[in-house]
């Protein structure tokens, strides 16, 4: 058996055990569940283009729909097993738009956990990456003021899980608690339109999370080594080229490349208000190059309602155009196939987002474990990039802007 299918062969192991144990503490369910979902439909004015919730969705609201219930719309359940006081075990289904347009449901964790002191556990299977503020919960829109994460900052880093171990180290001082948190293991997921997979293997970092009453502290650094297959015939076509394709190749080619990761959080949320903010930004010596964002958000809570205003950014850090090969030095039968290839490199290197967002929205909890959100985001997109949308037709103009109005119900069970 792959290690790929390793956490949830764990997990059916232990649920089955769960399922013949007796419960020895009366207080605590040995299975409980529980989930959470959203019904969402978001529309863009460009029409030329797609605006998706994350890359790794093929289509949203845009060129492929006017109006588009994939950008937010999701659900999943959650088994939590309590086989011994110091074992659990978690498996979370989900059912969103996948790669493949599908919404067929895939396993986002599934792993046991060993809480070895009140202070230390450690875990196995296929666990949360724990990249961002609200990693834990960013798919559960009932638990964000936001219709969604904001694209900027979250597109940074859109993989969700990790298939590895991690171990967790929890210290106390009166009221301020500080959790560190080291993990490993890998990530293989799939790209939409034909893009195939992205292979992060070797995925390592660590975190910090500090709470003191309202305030949250989070700090991550986390490194992998990364292959895209879909750019090889790309670069391998480089090669063809003699020592100025090869060093193109070299430098520019996703296999197995380092990439880092370093991001922020800070969040005070005493109750009646809060106001959150992040910054992230990549690393990668390849076509990734280095890109950063961040945004602020803030709002209050009156009654039921809770208004709520974000600022959100993304920039690149590194070139976003290469003059690639010297065409005036070839020969005219390789001229144009020469073109073509620099033409490629620099579709690659503009695919960072260049963008700004401004967005103003309101939560309404109208009724228990559910509520309504609207929401208005007016994104200006930077000179020669495409911003974060995708799927890009004929006649879309670069550095414009354009507007999505998003309307959603959450829920939890």
């Amino acid at each position: 058996m792959s290690f790929k299918l390793t956490p949830i062969a764990l997990l059916v192991m232990a649920l089955c055990a769960a399922g013949a144990r007796a419960d020895d503490e009366a207080n605590t369910p040995m299975l409980s569940f529980s989930g959470y979902g959203t019904l969402g439909v978001a529309h863009s004015s460009e029409t030329k283009a797609d605006f998706t919730s994350s890359v790794l969705k093929p289509s949203g609201a845009g060129s492929s729909h006017s109006w588009s219930a994939d950008v937010d719309s999701l659900i999943a359940g959650q088994v939590i097993a309590n086989l011994t006081p110091e074992l659990t075990a978690v498996l979370q289904v989900i059912s969103e738009q996948n790669y493949d347009n599908t919404y067929r449901p895939h396993v986002e964790w599934a792993n046991i956990k060993y809480q070895l002191t009140e202070d230390i556990s450690v875990r196995a299977g296929r666990i949360v990456l724990p990249v961002f503020l609200v990693s834990d919960f960013r798919k559960v829109g009932y638990a964000n003021p936001w219709v969604r994460t904001p694209v900027e900052v979250y597109g940074v880093v859109p993989i969700s899980n990790n298939d590895g171990v991690d171990a967790s180290y929890r210290l106390r001082s009166g009221e301020f608690t500080n959790t560190v948190q080291g993990i490993y293991g890998r990530s293989e997921p799939k790209l939409p339109s034909g893009g195939g997979t992205a292979k992060a293997k070797d995925v390592w970092g660590i975190t910090y999370t500090g709470e003191d009453g309202a305030a949250t502290v989070h700090i991550t650094y986390i490194k992998t080594n990364l292959t895209i297959d879909a750019y090889k015939p790309l670069f391998d076509a480089f090669r063809q080229f003699g020592s100025e394709g090869i060093a193109l190749a070299d430098k520019y080619d996703v296999s197995n490349k380092r990439l880092s990761f370093i991001g922020v959080g800070v969040m005070y949320d005493p109750g009646g208000w809060f106001v959150m903010s992040e910054w992230g930004a990549t690393e990668s010596n390849s076509a990734l190059g280095k890109r950063s964002a961040w945004y602020a958000s803030g709002g209050y809570r009156v009654d039921k309602f809770t208004p709520y205003l974000t600022y959100a950014q993304a920039k690149a850090n590194s070139n976003t155009s290469d003059p690639g090969l010297t065409v005036s030095a070839l020969p005219p039968f390789l001229a144009g196939p020469a073109t073509g290839l620099n033409a490629g490199l620099n579709t690659l290197l503009g695919l960072i987002p260049v963008q700004r967002t401004i967005s103003v929205g309101s939560r309404w909890d109208f009724m228990k474990n559910t509520d309504i959100k609207l929401q208005f985001d007016h994104t200006r997109i930077g000179s020669g990039s495409n911003g974060a949308l995708s799927n890009v037709q004929p006649g879309f103009q670069q550095g414009g802007k354009f507007n999505v109005f998003s309307a959603t119900m959450d829920f939890v069970f």
